[in-house]
């Protein structure tokens, strides 16, 4: 039984708006096994037709066909008049060898994990409990570091993810007015190398658990700022090591609640002196959402709250934590478009001098 069995109009208009979010988690599905069988590696250097992708990939011959055409609708492939199928622009981003590929992304996801924990949803909103570690026993990054293949996956996901924006964020704030910059959290050093890379004055730390620092000092050597770059093994929720007079923390906030939250932020707020700043690099809800507005970031919301616990925030959420943690709000500058991330400065404030 589907739309077109019930009569479910599949045109435009409301009803094809709600059928077509129905059949979101058959796309999302689709995507994952041209990601999972490779479809964009194999047709990176010539269109193939269906049998010639089946036999190389060792994949059903009919059963590729039919994925094909439907990732043709999806927009991800282009099929010729010989029936030769190639990669679109959206489609060339699951390749594995491209500095932007979405691949991990795409994995990370769709995979069963996700999906699990997005089972739960209904069960979130009635509680405000994350489902997570009901679905599978374990807490979510628990669950990772017991899983090789899967803290690779996330680890190279968050990799893609900063890729794409450490760059800009690099540029869009005046790092060079700092001497040493603290990452917290921050994975396999993307961000921090770029910053690195764009200020030779500054000089950096980098603080994560160890299997998410595993390739961290090639991501130094890589960028030339090896030198200038050091890695500290440890938990943000214990401590933070001293020596920075900024402290960055990117796409870490959203993971936790706001307890949570507070113990990090007072952590950052202990290490650093009291002329130090602290530079949160989020996505920033409004408050009020538009009517057809891009809904990815409220998605991202509902992701936290199923897989974790955490949350997207608005900046009035921004200025309560902060306040209460020790600092004060500053500046909150939006990247440009298409990107959703913001760039949100706090300073240190020591109590009995500053109001």
């Amino acid at each position: 039984m589907d739309a077109l069995e019930t009569g479910a109009p599949t045109g435009g208009g409301a009803g094809a708006l709600v059928v077509g979010m129905a059949y979101g988690h058959m796309a999302a599905q689709a995507l994952r096994a041209a990601a999972r069988v490779a479809v964009a590696d194999l047709l990176r250097d010539e269109p193939l037709v269906s049998a010639e992708l089946a036999q190389r990939s060792g994949m059903h011959p009919q059963a590729t066909h039919r994925l094909c055409r439907t990732l043709v609708a999806l927009g991800l492939l282009a099929q010729d008049e010989r029936g030769r199928f190639s990669l679109t622009e959206a489609g060339d981003l699951l390749r594995t060898d491209r500095p932007d590929s979405l691949h991990a992304l795409v994995c990370m996801l769709t995979d069963p994990t996700t999906v699990g924990a997005w089972q739960g949803l209904e069960e979130s909103v009635r509680t405000g409990e994350p489902q997570f570690a009901k679905e599978f026993g374990q807490e979510f990054f628990d669950f990772l570091a017991a899983q090789p293949h899967l803290s690779e996956q996330f680890n190279t996901a968050m990799s893609q993810n900063t890729r794409k924006i450490a760059g800009l964020v690099a540029r869009h704030y005046d790092f060079g007015k700092h001497k040493t910059v603290v990452d917290i959290g921050g994975g396999d050093g993307t961000l921090l190398a770029e910053i690195l890379r764009a200020h030779p004055s500054v000089t950096g730390i980098l603080l994560d658990l160890p299997e998410a620092l595993t390739a961290a000092a090639e991501t130094f050597a890589a960028a030339d700022v090896l030198a200038r770059g050091s890695l500290e093994q440890g938990d943000f929720f214990k401590a933070v090591p001293p020596g920075g007079d900024l402290h960055v923390l990117k796409s870490v906030l959203h993971d936790w609640n706001d307890e949570q939250c507070l113990t990090i932020l007072r952590r950052c707020r202990a290490a650093l002196p009291d002329d130090g700043r602290l530079l949160i690099v989020e996505r920033v809800l409004p408050d009020r959402p538009a009517e057809g507005a891009d809904g990815l970031m409220f998605l991202s919301d509902l992701n936290m709250m199923v897989k974790i616990g955490g949350r997207e925030r608005t900046h009035a959420d921004f200025a309560a934590l902060l306040r209460e943690a020790g600092f004060r709000l500053g500046a909150v500058n939006p990247l440009p478009p298409p990107h959703q991330f913001s760039l949100i400065e706090a300073e240190a404030v020591t109590p009995g001098r500053d109001t």
